[in-house]
């Protein structure tokens, strides 16, 4: 191990034996990636420098142009070079968790690596949520911050805390720079290991006399990593056996989740999908990697998934499971999850393998080269006896389809129905846009009611589920794509806790749009309160969209921070709100649509329960539950 290097356990699982590997090249060997530099390709012979200017140094050289920060005591020897880069935009936001999410929304509308930068101890601390999200949802991140200086670590310093101890278990690596001289090399290993094999957030903690000391730049650095060894190309032999399966399959489904988007195997996918003929599902992550508009799309699966989909995944003889990792919301009961189905599992992180379902026919690599491959070997085996007959398969599933539609009822109480409001934003904006969601209700029916077409049109927080998420992510999207709309659907609980990063798109003209689907409450938690708590609505009344008590109110707040704003509470006026704030292009938009606290997510499985039990409204499952119709079984 280097002088200065900490390694996370999610490292340490992968770590082989082998020899220090030394190249400057992407180079790969019997479909195992070996480390390269990114931004290899310009050459900088030695200069000195202080450790501060090679930190900023080191990140142009690696192709940075945005960054999201705030600056503090331990990492401010660092913002001074920043302050003569022609190269990095700096985009200074009101609160550290907004820089990390920032960078998560960059990341995931772009695919490239996300930065972060905060100083120590408070400024550190206040990156764990998003280190977390990223690191749940597979997101490229770097992050990094001051610490006190050497001398001082473990002394219980000013503003010290140890962020790599304590984000050791939520990142795919931590490192703690004590020399100055090892900044160039632990960035250009932080960017490496953030983008490839299954991507994740790196922290990079530089203590403060790295930052101020003296060291020699040269560019490229050499890598040292010798355990890590991400599999590129999937096994020959298990890719056949794969295929097998697949022309055997009566019931197949391709069950997809945000290893492909990761992977940018879209195009892959779809071939995929129309060679065999299977119906494709796709997880919360996956939204928009195959097109809501192709016949052969069933929807979400899950908790809040399309009856066609839950349905689907239960009478399956074959999951062939792409990058996703049979997720509790999706799997419901894990015991009684597809129980009659084989399972086809390829996925880049070895780990995710038969950690929550064995898998019958396991490949690890990268999706990207495994598609094409499993579509290839298909052909193969279908070319002398032809494709499987799906006609049954597919007439069961086109009647759930037809019977059961997402849709919603009228509230009694008049206000508006969310699920309208968010199916208009889509309509009326297209899937060229960029749709960034908050956590909860909301964020459900974002999944269910946007039409999703293209990958990385869709952004939310799935694995760690964080209120909180959707401004500074847009905004980092917005960043990201600045010739996109980029909206953020978020709930008035949500909205409330990050909204203090609209002075930053006011102030650096990022000109995201806010739809508030404002319930007055905190929404999915009244739902199961109102399910499973016989109404008792124990602390999940906000107050924000009554009329005679708003607070905050949030058309005003909106225009505090120099925001379009506008208030919609009539079905009549939501088309010309939205056609409105499309045409706001100067500055950020604040739309509080005032949504009936009634209106519910459907279709639900509850909790703790099998995906049979499927609820298509309170009390009402399907009539296919318990029956085996059409399954051959």
């Amino acid at each position: 191990m280097s002088k200065g290097q900490s390694i996370s356990p999610a490292l340490m699982a992968n770590k082989r034996t082998g020899s220090p590997v030394e190249r400057r090249t992407s180079t790969e060997a019997h479909g195992v990636v070996l480390p390269e530099v990114p931004g290899a390709n310009q050459v900088v012979d030695p200069v000195p420098m202080t450790g501060s200017q090679a930190v900023i140094r080191s990140l142009e050289e690696l192709g940075v142009t945005d960054i999201f920060g705030l600056p503090g005591g331990a990492i401010l020897p660092t913002y001074d070079p920043l302050l003569e880069s022609t190269r990095i935009n700096h985009i200074l936001v009101r609160h550290e968790q907004g820089a990390g999410h920032a960078a998560q929304g960059y990341a995931m509308a772009t695919g490239r690596v996300g930065v972060c930068i905060a100083t120590s101890g408070p400024g550190a601390t206040n990156l764990v949520t998003a280190l977390a999200d990223a690191n749940m949802d597979s997101v490229p991140m770097v992050a990094i911050t001051g610490q006190v200086a050497s001398t001082l670590i473990g002394s219980d310093a000013f503003q010290e805390a140890d962020i790599v101890g304590m984000t050791m278990p939520i990142v795919k690596h931590s490192y703690l720079v004590t020399d100055a001289q090892d900044i160039p090399r632990v960035l250009a290993e932080a960017f490496h290991l953030a983008s490839t094999g299954r991507p994740g957030p790196v922290l990079v903690d530089i203590a403060k006399d790295a930052q101020v000391g003296p060291m020699e730049f040269s560019w490229p650095p050499v890598l040292e990593l010798p355990g890590y060894r991400p599999v590129a190309r999937g096994h020959s032999k298990q890719i056949r056996e794969a295929a097998r399966l697949v022309a055997q399959a009566q019931r197949p489904v391709l069950y997809v989740g945000g290893g492909v988007v990761k992977a940018d195997a879209s195009a892959a996918l779809t071939e995929l999908a129309e060679v065999t003929g299977a119906p494709v599902v796709t997880t919360l992550t996956a939204r928009g990697v195959f097109p809501d508009s192709h016949e052969q799309h069933l929807g979400m699966p899950g908790m809040h998934g399309t009856v066609p989909a839950v349905y689907a995944m239960q009478q399956s003889d074959l999951l062939v499971t792409l990058g996703a990792r049979f997720d509790d919301r999706v799997t419901g009961v894990l015991s009684t999850f597809a129980p009659g189905a084989k399972v086809i599992h390829a996925d880049i992180d070895p780990a995710e393998i038969s950690k929550n379902r064995v898998a019958d026919v396991p490949i690890v690599g990268d999706l990207a080269s495994i598609i094409p491959e499993l579509t290839e070997a298909f052909r193969g085996e279908t070319e002398a006896q032809g494709a499987p007959d799906l006609t049954e398969w597919w007439r069961v599933l086109r009647g759930l389809r037809d019977s059961y539609p997402l849709g919603w009822t009228s509230t009694a109480d008049g206000l508006l129905a969310p699920q309208y409001v968010i199916q208009k934003i889509s309509e009326l904006t297209g899937p060229e846009a960029c749709y960034v969601a908050g956590v909860g209700q909301h964020q459900m029916w974002s999944a269910q009611f946007i039409k999703h077409e293209r990958p990385r049109q869709w952004i939310n927080s799935a694995g760690l589920g964080t209120m909180g998420f959707a401004v500074p992510a847009a905004m980092g999207a917005q960043v990201g794509q600045p010739d996109r709309t980029v909206w953020a659907i978020d709930g008035d609980g949500c909205f409330q806790m990050t909204n203090q990063e609209l002075a930053t798109c006011a102030l650096n003209n990022i000109p995201i749009k806010v739809a508030v689907i404002n319930n007055s409450s905190l929404g999915m938690v009244r739902q199961w309160q109102t399910l499973f708590y016989d109404g008792r609505y124990s602390h999940t009344h906000l107050d924000t969209g009554h009329e005679s008590r708003r607070i905050p109110d949030f058309v005003k707040l909106g225009d505090a921070y120099g925001c379009a704003t506008f208030r919609c509470e009539r079905e009549e006026d939501v088309e010309a709100t939205i056609k409105a704030a499309l045409e706001v292009n100067d500055r950020a938009v604040v739309i509080d649509f005032v949504v009936s606290a009634d209106a519910m997510v459907w279709p639900m499985v509850p909790s703790g329960v099998s995906n049979d039990q499927i609820q298509i409204a309170q009390n009402m499952t399907p009539e296919w539950v318990g029956e085996d119709e059409g399954a051959g079984a």
